[in-house]
């Protein structure tokens, strides 16, 4: 007798679907398990025959055989041992094996048979939601299969519970709906004192999602202006946040079901590894630009980053999505990031004050900063000094102005974003490409001509020049102006790469 159950392999963030045979055949008794397993799944035997023998069933000394199919696709991950359970339950006359055909298995068996959580539940849940059958998974993720709309949810805390439900003796209650968890957000801007011109920036790159980098000396309040973005950015629609939770679900991150409309804000350490910040592995899983999806990725002390590491960030930066190539599978994940980078000017981190500035200076300012490549800048749209702040201005009392009015106006400049993106399929001023950017950020005559000369006196890039175009966009929308014109070019071009000061 041959006994199918359903359940799912993940690509990225494509859930497949995988059919689970199990026939028990007369021969010498064994269990093979063929169709690409890796270790995790090759694993899965053990656990199934030790969460049997929990139950009080042993195996029957006959040949089991287990296949995955389809057999030339990948099989990764713990989330299989339940499906393979079941298969070998419905092959031996425990379980209806027909009945089982109209649901999806996930979940990690415990040696007692309790059902563990696995990542990725999310996924299966939207494709057991595609394929119009219901989802079986651990009971501790019944909540986080609950946002797929229209699935029967069978959430078992362990696999007596699940054949008792099957077999009608008794009745698993449905799963709790996800909540929606509260936004934390960080420091108000209101904490920075000073600094006018790098929160000018801020507002405009947290208004049309542009990249930016902070240059200064340590403890100029880089890194606290960063953490202010958060509680300037408006809220995830619900579309963009089911597209966050996703990926955070198949990098097993999803905590308690709950969705968050809260942006995301990933600060990698510089030493972070390429497969840690684009995505790979072993068993490849979403990098740190991935898991910043639809938010905001913080590079504190960029040039201490390897150049390697960096250079990866350009494809992503550029294309919005991650693709990882295996010799065995080609994995894509997405990445719409908003890069925002800090740095100090030299190693010393004091160029800019002769007093404590090093004897290499200026020298070692160039050798410092050349470490992140022309490339990359050149992807970074607003480039802003910051200057360090005196005693003076410490003892000052905070501004007036916090990240609530800021925010406000960001609220209204990306309201005018999402009203043009009916037309054009952006979500903000820095994914206007090809005829919408022709069409929308356009400067007036004297803009126009400004921009030419500057871009020939700087030498602009074909990329530096589009930039500058959304970022002059994004100015004119949050002084309300339709049209762009000379005064919202000569900001734009205002935060432009500087050189180092002598």
């Amino acid at each position: 007798m041959v006994a199918l159950v359903r359940t799912v392999a993940y690509l990225g963030l494509e859930a497949r679907a995988v059919e689970v045979q199990c026939q028990v055949a007369p021969g010498l008794p064994r269990f093979n398990l063929v169709g690409l397993p890796d270790k995790a799944v090759g694993e899965s035997k053990e656990r199934v025959h030790a969460a049997l023998a929990a139950m009080g069933l042993s195996l029957p000394p006959k040949r089991i055989t287990i296949n995955l199919s389809p057999a030339d696709l990948p099989k990764e991950g713990s989330h299989y041992d339940l499906p393979i359970a079941l298969a070998v339950l419905a092959a031996m006359g425990v379980t209806d094996a027909e009945q089982l055909g109209d649901w999806i298995a996930v979940g990690e068996l415990a040696l007692d048979g309790r059902i563990a959580p696995s990542p990725g539940v999310l996924l299966a849940a939207i494709h057991a939601s595609e394929q119009e059958a219901g989802l079986i998974c651990p009971a501790a993720q019944g909540s986080e299969a609950r946002w797929a709309s229209g699935v029967p949810v069978l959430a078992a805390p362990d696999l007596v519970s699940l054949l008792n439900h099957l077999k009608g003796t008794q009745r698993l209650p449905d799963p709790p709906a996800g909540e929606v968890a509260e936004p934390g957000y960080g420091p108000d801007l209101k904490q920075v004192k000073g600094q006018e011109t790098a929160k000018r920036a801020l507002e405009i790159a947290a208004a049309g999602g542009h990249n930016l980098l902070m240059i200064g000396p340590p403890g100029a309040g880089k890194s606290l202006m960063a953490s202010c973005l958060p509680g300037i950015l408006p809220p995830l629609t619900p579309g963009e946040a089911l597209e966050t939770s996703m990926v955070a679900s198949v990098a097993g991150i999803l905590e308690g079901g709950k969705i968050s409309r809260q942006r995301p804000f990933r600060a990698p350490h510089h030493s972070a590894s390429m497969a840690a910040l684009t995505g790979g592995g072993l068993r490849v899983k979403p990098g740190e630009v991935s898991l910043a999806h639809l938010g905001i990725l913080f590079l504190d002390e960029l040039p201490e980053f390897q150049r390697a590491v960096l250079d990866s960030l350009r494809q992503p930066i550029e294309t919005g999505k991650v693709d990882v190539a295996r010799a065995n599978a080609h994995v894509s994940f997405p990445a719409r990031v908003q890069l925002i980078a800090a740095m100090n000017p030299c190693r010393c981190g004091h160029l800019g004050d002769p007093a404590l500035a090093c004897s290499r200076a200026p020298r070692c300012a160039a050798d410092y900063q050349s470490k992140v490549s022309g490339p990359m800048l050149d992807r970074i749209d607003l480039h802003v000094e910051v200057d360090p702040v005196s005693a003076a201005d410490l003892a000052l009392p905070p501004p007036a102005e916090g990240s609530a009015e800021v925010a406000a106006r960001v609220a209204a400049a990306r309201a005018i974003q999402t009203a043009r993106a009916g037309e054009t399929g952006a979500r903000t001023n820095a994914e206007l490409n090809g005829e919408s950017l022709d069409r929308f950020a356009t400067p007036d005559e004297a803009g126009a001509g400004l921009l030419m000369q500057a871009a020939q006196a700087m030498r602009l890039s074909a990329r530096g020049y589009t930039r500058m175009l959304r970022v002059a966009r994004t100015i004119a929308d949050l002084a309300g102006a339709e049209q762009i014109g000379r005064i919202h070019v000569a900001e734009a071009l205002s935060y432009r790469r500087v050189a180092p000061r002598a």
